[in-house]
């Protein structure tokens, strides 16, 4: 289980964003710097207790309209050997001293507790309340089998793309946006889905869809 310290940050979460986001190729800002607020997410939990896990959606209010990101990100005391690529950066924290964040599309360990979620072997977590399930984030499965997790990681205009190499594709809605009203039901062809609720900039709540899998040739 996770567990959530009320301490500082430096810098925070939103500041490292501000400077990472624009170098993503799914970025929709314009030439200014992003102004970013918070709008939701979730946590999962890493089961060695050593891994932080979030999915981090923020709004971008830099341009004519807002945009929403997702985000993954994982929170570590060390360096994640290879995944210098990765580093959104590091950060101060008040309880548990220097941490280094990651974009988690990247990070095994969030990989792997991402297909658990889909399978539905853990649950969801509030994004800022220790031991408590988020009842908002659904997950859904209907294929057979575990998932593999030996992805290889796209990121490009449309989001980013984790294939692995018997066709298994797991994509990630980076840029988030409202679905209609109703059961969110995967479309066809998706064999597994995560859906899940944000804040819009007027304070209503809207859901969507944050990911999807996709299995066999072709996806």
């Amino acid at each position: 289980m996770a567990v959530i310290h009320r301490t500082s940050l430096r810098p925070n979460k939103l500041e490292l964003l501000t400077s990472w986001l624009p170098s993503r190729p799914w970025y929709r800002g314009g030439d200014g710097e992003p102004r970013l607020t918070k709008a939701g997410g979730f946590r999962l939990d890493d089961p060695q207790g050593e891994v932080g896990i979030e999915f981090i959606v923020v709004t971008d209010a830099s341009g004519a309209d807002p945009i929403t990101y997702l985000v993954p990100l994982t929170y570590r005391g060390a360096p994640l050997e290879g995944a210098e690529h990765a580093l959104v950066g590091t950060m101060e924290h008040g309880v548990l001293g220097k941490r280094w964040a990651y974009d988690g599309c990247h990070d095994p360990v969030l990989l792997a507790q991402s297909a658990a979620l889909i399978e539905g072997r853990v649950q969801a977590q509030k994004q800022s309340i220790s031991d408590a399930p988020d009842r908002e984030v659904v997950a859904s499965h209907t294929g057979e089998g575990p998932i593999p997790t030996d992805f290889v990681t796209t990121d490009d205009q449309d989001g980013t793309r984790l294939t692995t190499p018997d066709g298994t594709t797991l994509r990630l809605h980076r840029v988030l946006r409202p679905a209609p009203d109703g059961p969110l039901t995967p479309s066809r062809g998706v064999t597994g889905q995560v859906t899940g609720s944000w804040q819009l900039p007027d304070g209503t709540r809207a859901r969507g869809v944050f990911a999807v899998l996709l299995t066999g040739p072709g996806a």
